[in-house]
């Protein structure tokens, strides 16, 4: 029987990470439309935002992730939602202060607070579910993710259109509030953690990393392809604006129908699993996303940015949901936050490169062409798995110690407790 049926606490957190993710892409939609239409930023500029709300894991990501694997991660959830929900709430109220610096200065505050967010929340939940439950938790956490994404946009799209770009950020931290709620009425209780602090727990995760063929390998993919798609997601607005000539509304409905691929991706990611996990990552990160060279053709059709981005979105998610399931099953419960926080400060770490990178080139050399460098990468960086032990495999492996030389398992130099 279906999760949301039987397990109440899951629910809960499913309905309050829903709707956080529906605001959030209300939020992705507003905040450059704010820098554009409000503040005639630069492409350049609005690159710099973007890179500004993930340039926060590569400042705190690895200590944060040392310090949660200490402590109870439901009260740092809690905390993170209220302060990132009334930091957006500012925005409509700032009047002449409104500027670039300001808009930096929030993006970062916000993006610090989603650090410890984030962090908790990937470690919170394998503690919330039954090992036998995670794959379908993982599913419908994004996938109905995914689904938020798509209303989000949308409604993102048409608040600006009449409501206006700072306005619209009201109805995100709205959503922080209604998350807040939700996870305060769940009623699990972490046990308390006895484990006290330590020089070098930050190294453990780094070295747990590095020294695991298959968390390598994955860390170093996921770096490769948030540089890509974070490369043309952030100058993807601006494109669609000034050199295809859509209005925000119709911008807003188009990257939310491109988005519904996430809904297919999170069904189809866990249906391929039974196939062999490993086979199912390299479709959806190798094969699905070389739609990606179709996006900067959305300057002559919207339907080719359409077709693109949904192929991208499919692909990604359905990724999303096999890595997240092998990483609960592989890694210890204790060491789960240090992971999270080293694969986060190596992912994430990208992300604001890949926002720099997207704004240099589009304010340089054209937005058009600055889309075909940047979705180009996309599919290259599925080479790094083929280049891995998980090209020859029908399964990633579903403990340490399995497969091949070079696990946590076969590594003296790791400490695990």
């Amino acid at each position: 029987m279906s999760l949301l049926r039987t397990h109440r606490d899951f629910r809960l957190f499913w309905i309050g990470e829903t709707i956080n993710r529906f605001g959030s892409a209300i939020s992705s939609v507003a905040l450059p439309l704010v820098a554009i239409s409000m503040l005639d930023a630069t492409t350049f500029e609005v690159g710099l935002l973007t890179a500004a709300a993930w340039a926060p894991w590569l400042l705190i990501g690895l200590p944060i992730g040392a310090w949660i694997d200490r402590v109870r991660r439901r009260p740092l959830m809690l905390a993170s939602s209220a302060i990132s929900g009334l930091l957006l709430a500012v925005v409509p109220l700032a009047g002449d202060l409104l500027t670039i610096g300001f808009l930096l200065v929030l993006a970062g505050l916000v993006g610090a607070a989603s650090v410890v967010f984030q962090t908790a929340y990937t470690a919170y939940l394998p503690t919330l579910l039954d090992p036998s439950d995670h794959a379908e938790g993982n599913a419908k956490l994004h996938g109905s993710a995914s689904a938020a994404q798509i209303a989000g946009l949308g409604c993102g799209g048409l608040l600006v259109q009449f409501a206006g770009a700072a306005n619209a950020l009201l109805v995100d931290a709205g959503s922080f509030l209604v998350a807040l709620g939700c996870l305060a009425a769940i009623r699990f209780r972490e046990r308390r953690t006895d484990a006290p602090r330590r020089a070098g727990a930050i190294r453990e995760g780094i070295r747990l990393v590095a020294h695991d063929v298959w968390l390598r390998t994955l860390t170093i993919f996921g770096a490769v392809s948030n540089l890509a798609l974070m490369g043309y997601q952030a100058i993807v607005v601006v494109f669609l604006v000034r050199e295809a000539g859509l209005t925000a509304g119709t911008v807003g409905a188009l990257i939310a129908a491109a988005s519904s691929g996430g809904v297919l991706g999170a069904l189809v990611g866990r249906k391929m699993m039974r196939f062999g996990t490993a086979r199912a990552l390299l479709l959806c990160e190798l094969g699905l996303p070389t739609l990606a060279l179709l996006i900067p053709l959305g300057g002559a059709s919207p339907w080719f940015y359409l077709v693109g981005a949904f192929g991208v979105s499919l692909g990604v998610v359905g990724g999303n949901v096999v890595k997240a399931t092998f990483l609960q099953s592989y890694c210890p419960p204790d060491l789960f936050g240090r992971l999270t926080a080293t694969n986060a400060f190596v992912n994430y770490g990208t992300i604001p490169l890949g926002a720099l990178l997207g704004g240099t080139l589009g304010q340089t050399l054209g937005l058009t062409p600055a889309l075909w460098i940047t979705t180009a990468g996309v599919p290259l960086a599925g080479l790094v798995l083929l280049a891995s032990p998980i090209r020859g495999r029908r399964d990633l492996p579903t403990h340490q110690g399995a497969g091949v030389p070079g696990t946590i398992a076969d590594s003296s130099r790791i400490r695990t407790a």
